[in-house]
């Protein structure tokens, strides 16, 4: 009898873990899901035509890359305060040298992510050599680069961009196959783009659970492996099809789905992504095992810098002009889509697939609030509800798995 009890109290016990392992991963999926259903039917359906979930895209570009990027910097337990005047400052720097240097969109360019990256050796060199608090340096960064931005734009206010080449990463689309009759009016090349997405992602999820299998690690049961599969696929290629029937895909797509698959492998699939791990979840611990946290804070900040440069360029682009006021308030933009989509502020946890989630969800909240009118004193207390409603979700799991 005894014997029956234990074992029905350990079944209880692998239970609750395994759906806290499952819900705490369908979270951000099913909020995103239900977001998108409310303001599909609150719009009358304005909020998913095409042209507005095209228009969503672009707006969650510059976010997503910063979140991946935080996504990082949160795992080992730091912040970063900078990115968001350090994007609008490396943007108005890009946005001169075309203008006033007559540099070309691509020197431009290559200069700013250089920039990027030293900034962010800079705010790491704080951190890990001279032990200020993450927190310290990059509020300094906040204030400096702020200062810096309205100096670059101080004799114009407002940096027009003529360039083509560049506004056309933040606003235009890739080519179309030409010669191909089927579906007329349809972007084929984004459609054969979407196909082959679908096919990368079922071939790599049913490699990562077998991988997990052979080394014992906790998977979801096939049932729901399967719904997750069909549900996620159906999700792609819905997507897929809105924006092969209306232009293709944008530049700003491809660049974010670039960084993402980049990300993605180096925190899977490399020991790079394991020692940002290990350095998260116990910096003591990693340092005896031969893990170099400096090292590791290094790369972290300086890979954040750089994505900080490419939002900078990805929202300089897209609004074909550089601002005084460039950059506000992104860096609580990706903090929030870092900690929406699942990143612990305990760290040592987080993927760079709920941040992409995480970045579109928050995009979605305004946009759907935009078109429904909503005043924008609302709009930040939604938003306010939803960062907190997600980190004691967080907070809840994290105690259920313990």
């Amino acid at each position: 009898m005894m014997k029956a009890d234990k074992f029905e109290e350990s079944s209880s016990r692998a239970g609750d873990k395994i759906f806290g392992l499952n819900i705490s991963e369908w979270g951000m999926y099913i909020a995103l899901l239900v977001t998108m259903i409310f303001f599909a039917v609150a719009t009358n359906g304005i909020f998913v035509s095409p042209r507005n979930i095209d228009d969503l895209i672009k707006q969650t570009g510059y976010t997503a890359v910063l979140a991946i990027g935080m996504t990082l910097v949160i795992i080992i337990q730091k912040i970063d305060l900078s990115v968001g005047y350090l994007s609008g400052f490396l943007g108005a720097v890009a946005a001169t040298a075309m203008v006033s240097w007559h540099w070309s969109a691509y020197t431009s360019i290559l200069l700013v992510l250089v920039l990027g990256i030293l900034a962010g050796l800079l705010t790491a060199f704080l951190i890990a050599k001279l032990d200020v608090p993450a927190f310290v340096a990059t509020l300094g960064g906040w204030l400096g680069y702020r200062g810096a931005l309205q100096l670059v734009t101080r004799s114009r206010g407002t940096i027009i961009i003529p360039n083509d080449t560049f506004n056309a990463i933040g606003n235009a689309y890739i080519p179309d196959i030409p010669g191909i009759r089927i579906f007329p009016g349809v972007h084929k090349l984004t459609l054969i783009l979407g196909i082959l997405s679908i096919l990368f992602f079922i071939l790599n999820e049913i490699r990562n659970r077998k991988k997990n299998q052979v080394y014992n690690i906790k998977t979801m049961s096939i049932h729901l492996f399967i719904i997750r599969l069909i549900l996620l696929s159906l999700l792609i290629g819905g997507v897929t099809w809105v924006f092969a029937s209306y232009r293709g895909l944008s530049w700003t797509a491809v660049i974010v789905l670039i960084v993402f698959l980049v990300y993605n492998f180096i925190m899977s699939r490399t020991t790079l992504g394991r020692h940002i791990y290990a350095v998260g979840g116990n910096p003591q611990a990693a340092e005896l095992s031969g893990i170099s946290v400096k090292k590791i804070i290094y790369v972290v900040f300086g890979s954040m810098g750089m994505l900080a440069a490419l939002a900078g360029i990805l929202f300089a682009s897209r609004f074909k002009s550089a601002t005084t006021t460039a950059g506000t308030l992104l860096e609580m933009d990706a903090i929030t889509a870092a900690f929406i989509g699942g990143t612990s502020p305990y760290g040592g946890v987080g993927k760079v697939t709920g941040s992409i989630i995480g970045a579109f969800l928050m995009t979605s909240l305004t946009n759907g609030m935009n078109l429904m009118g909503v005043d924008i004193s609302f709009q930040y207390i939604v938003r306010a509800i939803v960062l907190v409603v997600a980190v004691i979700f967080d907070i809840a799991t994290h105690k259920r798995e313990k």
